[in-house]
Parts: structure tokens; C-alpha cells; sequence
């Protein structure tokens, strides 16, 4: 895996990733930037939040659930003085679909958070990560 960070002006910088996808970033105002884009701490939040959405909808899919939607909201706190690591990560999965057995999501879920998700598997080392979920019938 391989990613090219390039600055472009201000406190502005484009990444391409190694499969050719751009991703823009920028940073606060008052850091010289000019609110533009996500900063990059979010962009490692969303990475998160996209890690394990996938692995949920695939573990359910494998499971023959007649999932349909996937929502995961993430809340979470930094630490005060640098370097300023994610301290606290709140995972709020909202699943959706068709006499989705609980068991399941949940299983989903924890095989998610314990063995498939690199991302936050690796905020985890200094986040304490919490995990809650909802199923609403489609």
C-alpha cells in the first residue's frame, strides 16, 4: 500500500493513493488554512468508520442476513497537549434490514472491532473504544 501526499498551497495538500484516488485535506483557519477540505485526524476517523462498515455488511452478507443498510457514527475525544492522539472513540452502528437477527449484528460487530478492522484496531492502542448498535427493520 502506498499513498503520495503533495502540498498544494496555503495549508492545503492532495493525497493520491496507490490504486489513483484523490484525496484533498486542509487545515483550520487558524492554522493558515482555508476550511476547504476534512482535516487529516478526520480523515483517519472516517478510515475508521469506513473500516468497519465493510467488514459489518460483509459479515452479515456471509451470514445470509437480508441486511440492507449501515450507518456507523463516530464520536471522538483527543488528547489536550500533543501529540494529540484519539483518547476516546465512540462507534454508533445503525443496521438495516429484514428480520436481522441480533446475534448476528452483534457478532458483526465484535469480529469487527477484535479481528478485521486495522484502523481501529490501531486507534484502539491509545483510544478507549466503545461500540453500540441499533437494528431497524427495512
Amino acid at each position: 500500500m502506498e499513498c503520495t501526499i503533495k502540498w498544494v498551497d496555503g495549508m492545503t495538500f492532495m493525497a493520491e493513493t496507490g490504486t489513483g484516488h484523490l484525496v484533498t485535506m486542509d487545515g483550520a483557519p487558524e492554522a493558515g488554512g482555508r476550511n476547504l477540505a476534512p482535516r487529516p485526524m478526520e480523515l483517519m476517523l472516517a478510515g475508521a468508520g469506513g473500516c468497519t462498515a465493510f467488514d459489518v455488511v460483509l459479515i452479515l452478507r456471509r451470514g445470509r442476513q437480508e441486511v440492507s443498510g449501515c450507518t456507523v457514527k463516530l464520536e471522538a475525544q483527543r488528547a489536550d497537549s500533543d501529540p494529540k492522539v484519539f483518547t476516546r472513540i465512540r462507534f454508533m452502528y445503525t443496521v438495516s434490514g429484514r428480520n436481522l437477527k441480533p446475534e448476528a449484528v452483534e457478532r458483526a460487530i465484535h469480529l469487527s472491532a477484535e479481528k478485521y478492522c486495522s484502523a481501529s484496531i490501531m486507534l484502539g492502542k491509545t483510544a478507549e473504544i466503545t461500540h453500540e448498535w441499533e437494528i431497524v427493520e427495512a
